[in-house]
């Protein structure tokens, strides 16, 4: 069984304790910023489960050191697997929210936002669009789950 599964299965589990309980209590930003971090974290150990799974199969020689390589190289490896595009499309989204300037509004309160310019709009994260963040992170974690083990993920 692949080890960065099993990794990425305990970083959802802190993932869902700093949204349902430390946003609970303590509604800032940084609450928000931690809770991105955690999301990356997981997207990174499941690319990585994928491109172990390339090298086993003899597909790749070495692992991409960084991050972004690695995500270059795991969308090059499977450029017709439409949904695991999509995954990794909102993975290079949360890696540009986490680089650019960050403003704040309503911190302390229910609706505390993460306010981050692009280019042609602006990306509101907050604790509601980070429940969905999480939950689609879930549905990365079950589709790598399905595609690398096999089997059905068991808790």
């Amino acid at each position: 069984m692949n080890e960065y599964l099993l990794e990425a299965r305990e970083e959802l589990k802190r993932l869902e304790h700093i949204i349902y309980v430390s946003l609970k209590y303590s509604r800032t930003v940084d609450i928000l910023i931690n809770a991105l971090n955690r999301l990356v974290s997981v997207f990174d150990l499941i690319i990585e489960a994928f491109l172990e799974q390339a090298k086993e199969q003899s597909r790749l020689d070495a692992l991409p050191k960084s991050p972004a390589l690695r995500a270059t190289r795991v969308m090059e490896l499977y450029p017709d697997d439409a949904e695991l595009q999509k995954y990794m499309t909102f993975y290079g989204f949360l890696k540009m929210v986490l680089k650019l300037p960050q403003l704040k509004r309503e911190e302390y309160r229910r609706h505390v936002t993460l306010i981050v310019e692009l280019d042609h709009c602006t990306a509101e994260i907050d604790i509601d669009n980070l429940v969905n963040c999480e939950r689609f992170a879930k549905d990365f974690f079950t589709y790598a789950w399905k595609t690398i083990v096999g089997l059905p993920e068991e808790d």
